[in-house]
C-alpha cells in the first residue's frame, strides 16, 4: 500500500487512486481464500500514520464495496435527496447489517449526508423527513444544496472547497467536515473506557 500511496498539491491530502485494472478486481476476488479481508489486510500498515481514511466505494454492493466495509469502523452514507436513491438506501442496510454480523462487528453507520438537494421540488423535502425518522440523529445537520460550482470542481482536479472556497455548496461541505469530526470525537469518547474519558 506505501508503494501507491501518492502526496496530492494539497497539504496532507493523500490518495490512492484506483486504476483500470481495479474493473477486474471483482473477478479476480472472487476465487480468492478470504476475499471479503483483502483490503483491510492491505490498509493495516499504514492505518497509525493519518487521521482519517476515507474509502470511496463504487455504487454497486459487490466484493469492492463488501471489502471497503470490512476494513473499516465506520460507514458515511452520503443521499441524494432523490427517490431512486432512497430505494438504493435499503439495500445498503442490509449488506451493512450482514457485513456487521458476520465480517465486522465494530462497524457503524457514523451519519447520512444528504446532498444535491433542490429545496425548490417537494420531493426534496419528503426524502430528507423520511430519512430523518428513520435514522434519526445520524442524520447530519448541514444539507447541501445543488451546486453548478460544485459539480465543476472534478474537471478541473480540485476539490470544491479549493476551486470556489465561498459557493455555497463549499460552505456547506466545510460545515459537514466540522460536524463529522465532532461526531468522530463523541464516539470515541463514548467508546473510550470511563476511566479515559475525561483525558479525551
Amino acid at each position: 500500500i506505501k508503494e501507491v500511496v501518492l502526496q496530492t498539491e494539497f497539504k496532507d491530502i493523500f490518495i490512492v487512486p484506483a486504476t483500470a485494472a481495479l474493473s477486474g478486481a471483482e473477478v479476480e476476488l472472487v476465487s480468492q481464500f478470504g476475499r471479503e479481508f483483502v483490503l483491510k489486510n492491505r490498509i493495516e500498515p499504514i492505518i497509525g500514520g493519518y487521521d482519517y481514511i476515507f474509502i470511496d466505494c463504487p455504487p454497486s454492493l459487490g466484493l469492492l464495496t463488501i471489502n471497503a466495509l470490512v476494513a473499516s469502523d465506520a460507514i458515511l452514507v452520503p443521499l441524494q435527496c432523490e427517490y431512486y436513491a432512497l430505494e438504493g438506501l435499503g439495500q445498503l442496510l442490509n449488506t451493512y447489517n450482514l457485513v456487521r454480523e458476520r465480517l465486522n462487528q465494530n462497524l457503524e453507520i457514523s451519519g447520512v449526508i444528504l446532498n444535491l438537494a433542490d429545496f425548490r421540488t417537494n420531493l426534496t423535502n419528503q426524502v430528507i423527513e423520511e430519512v430523518k425518522s428513520y435514522f434519526g440523529d445520524k442524520v447530519f445537520k448541514t444539507v447541501v444544496p445543488r451546486s453548478i460550482r460544485v459539480s465543476e470542481a472534478p474537471s478541473f482536479g480540485k476539490p470544491a472547497i479549493f476551486y470556489d472556497r465561498y459557493n455555497k455548496g463549499s460552505l456547506m461541505y466545510l460545515s459537514i467536515a466540522k460536524e463529522f469530526i465532532e461526531r468522530t470525537r463523541q464516539r470515541k469518547s463514548e467508546s473510550a473506557p470511563e476511566t479515559e474519558a475525561s483525558n479525551v
